[in-house]
């Protein structure tokens, strides 16, 4: 009886490490069809495609096809479209030239850029123009991965993970271990506040800073005055130099600002008085230290209806007149 498959189905990975597995035992192909529910000829077809060196390796073949399944559709359609284009490019190709090659020498002989070297790479890598991949110096049948960037390991020397922080920071057993961040747009001349905030306390303090390369310099500001014991910070750039802190200072995983959620949460706080579509440049220093106050004389449900000040300074013996600390703010800011 004639197997016929109804439509048809992109190969599985799964169906391509079972494929694997029946021609290394020596099943034939229709065999191999008949347990995989395929049809000879599929199989075939699998094979042939995905063969290198003699030896069908699933991992290969699945990223293969995923490679010409990708870019068959629409990538190189310039090229697919003329065919004295594609006449050229496939005879360039065959005498050896690059991609880039044949760009330059279009432009040299027509006047004006008629394809760029990157739109021929997309079309040797489609299913039209794989084929041709075979005349490239590297040989290579799909595009270069790209190498991510870690910026713990390239731009932060020594960094420590956060992962390293012991069950003290961890566990807010004390004042002293702060979390930091810059708050703004960088590019923006005055547009950008350090801050800085007690894990224990929540005892917030921010500053404008002329650029962000400052950050740091602000940040050792209050390590020395504030008698800090570490910092938690994020992997940006502004704080390649966080050894001269001259503390114990530990970085957020990338792409994690909830490792250092006090800060974000701070921030959230502080963005009631300066929202998102205000510019930091037009709030004078003195009315960034006033929304500082404001916060660190706010009772916190966190502190037991303490305020960040008073856990703060809970050394001191007398706790302040909260309600009334913050309506002389107030009366300040409108006189």
């Amino acid at each position: 009886m004639r197997h016929m498959a109804t439509n048809y189905n992109h190969f599985t990975k799964n169906e391509r490490n079972e494929l694997s597995i029946l021609l290394k035992k020596g099943y034939s192909q229709r065999s191999i069809a008949a347990a995989l529910r395929r049809s000879p000829p599929s199989i075939g077809r699998e094979i042939k495609r995905n063969t290198v060196n003699g030896e069908y390796d699933p991992t290969k073949a699945d990223h293969k096809a995923y490679v010409k399944r990708k870019y068959s559709k629409y990538q190189g359609m310039k090229i697919a479209e003329h065919a004295w284009l594609e006449t050229y490019i496939t005879n360039g190709l065959t005498n050896y030239w690059t991609p880039e090659e044949i760009a330059g020498r279009l432009e040299y002989e027509y006047g004006k850029p008629i394809i760029t070297f990157k739109s021929i790479y997309k079309w040797l890598y489609s299913s039209r123009g794989q084929v041709f991949c075979q005349y490239l110096p590297s040989k290579r049948y799909y595009p270069r991965p790209r190498k991510g960037i870690s910026i713990g390991r390239t731009l932060i020397p020594n960094r420590i993970p956060i992962e390293s922080r012991s069950n003290i920071i961890n566990s807010r057993q004390r004042i002293g271990d702060f979390e930091a961040d810059t708050l703004g747009v960088p590019r923006e001349s005055r547009g950008t506040v350090a801050g800085v905030v007690d894990r224990k306390s929540r005892y917030f303090d921010a500053r404008k800073i002329r650029r962000i390369g400052l950050a740091i310099d602000h940040f050792k500001e209050i390590a020395d005055s504030l008698e800090a014991s570490s910092f938690t910070l994020d992997n940006g750039v502004e704080n390649v130099h966080h050894e001269q802190l001259g503390i114990p200072t530990y970085f957020c995983n990338a792409y994690s600002p909830w490792e250092k959620g006090t800060m974000e949460n701070t921030f959230k706080r502080f963005r009631r008085f300066v929202p998102k579509k205000a510019l930091l440049q037009n709030y004078s220093d003195q009315e960034i230290a006033d929304i500082c106050d404001i916060m660190n004389h706010t009772p916190r449900k966190c502190l037991g209806w303490r305020t960040p000040y008073e856990v703060f300074n809970e050394r001191h013996a007398q706790p302040a007149n909260v309600y009334q600390f913050i309506k002389n703010i107030i009366i300040q800011c409108c006189t």
